[in-house]
């Protein structure tokens, strides 16, 4: 049976959606910062009678508990899902993780390794923020934090959770439209979540670790985790595959669903790597 509820894990309480099927394989979803689990829906109805599909919400983000602390750390967040997993009994699990999902995923991965089947990444780094672009993004969280997601603050976040292309598109504007009113409507309370994922540490010593297969997906036009990034984390990973996403940027659910979605349930069937 379906449920969206709140779990306490840890010291919060994570928001919780989850289609239900217990007699289904578990596709674990972790979002992007900015998207929250909404940006699964279109894989919850293309996975619909396959898998069971959970997708929380991470703490201070979402309808998760508001954050208590002046920063949300990757590896906190780790820990408040691998509780989750704990408390849902997941085994054998299929993650899907974007953005800062990709950042939770490869921590949590690293450490449970025995709870999961495959890993799929998209828009995903394992390295910490570069110097030049990290005081651009101190400056970015400070903006959408007192003046709130408006005007430059606003179009500076569309630009990069989407690729030029995409937000050139006419087809694409609806979509556009949809998240950008979503992300407009953020609350300043954010800001631990945001500076969480811009102050994260290295975290591509762990990429050896992971030896479940892991399937990366990377849009050519990714600002904020470019594709040399994605090739590092391919590089680093035992047993992972790349596959490049040409006229695509950071959301790659979101900007090409038709090309992504059946590439994911096509490696969800099989997941080797070739």
């Amino acid at each position: 049976m379906a449920t969206a509820k709140g779990f306490q894990v840890n010291d919060t309480v994570l928001w919780v959606e989850d289609t239900g099927e217990t007699n289904l394989p578990a596709i674990l979803c972790l979002h992007s910062l900015f998207l929250d689990g909404r940006m699964f829906q279109q894989l919850v109805e293309a996975a619909a009678g396959k898998y069971r599909v959970i997708r929380p919400d991470f703490r201070g983000q979402g309808k998760s508990a508001p954050a208590t602390t002046e920063i949300v750390d990757m590896d906190t967040c780790a820990s408040d899902i691998a509780a989750l997993i704990e408390k849902l009994k997941l085994r054998s699990i299929n993650l899907i993780a974007q953005s800062m999902g990709g950042d939770v995923a490869v921590r949590l991965v690293s450490r449970k390794q025995e709870a999961f089947r495959s890993m799929i990444l998209l828009g995903s780094s394992a390295r910490n923020e570069p110097p030049d672009q990290l005081e651009d993004f101190r400056k970015w969280v400070v903006d959408a934090c007192t003046g709130g997601f408006v005007d430059a603050t606003l179009q500076f976040t569309m630009e990069i959770m989407f690729g030029k292309t995409t937000r050139a598109d006419p087809s694409k504007q609806a979509m556009l439209a949809l998240w950008r009113g979503r992300i407009a409507s953020l609350p300043v309370s954010l800001q631990p979540a945001m500076s969480g994922v811009i102050e994260r540490g290295d975290a591509r010593p762990l990429l050896p670790l992971i030896k479940i297969p892991v399937l990366i997906f990377s849009g050519e036009e990714d600002m904020p985790r470019p594709p040399a990034w994605a090739d590092e984390v391919a590089s680093g990973l035992p047993n992972a595959k790349l596959v490049r996403l040409s006229k695509i940027g950071h959301s790659p659910t979101l900007e090409a669903p038709e090309q992504v979605l059946p590439q994911i349930l096509e490696f969800l069937q099989n997941p080797k790597i070739d």
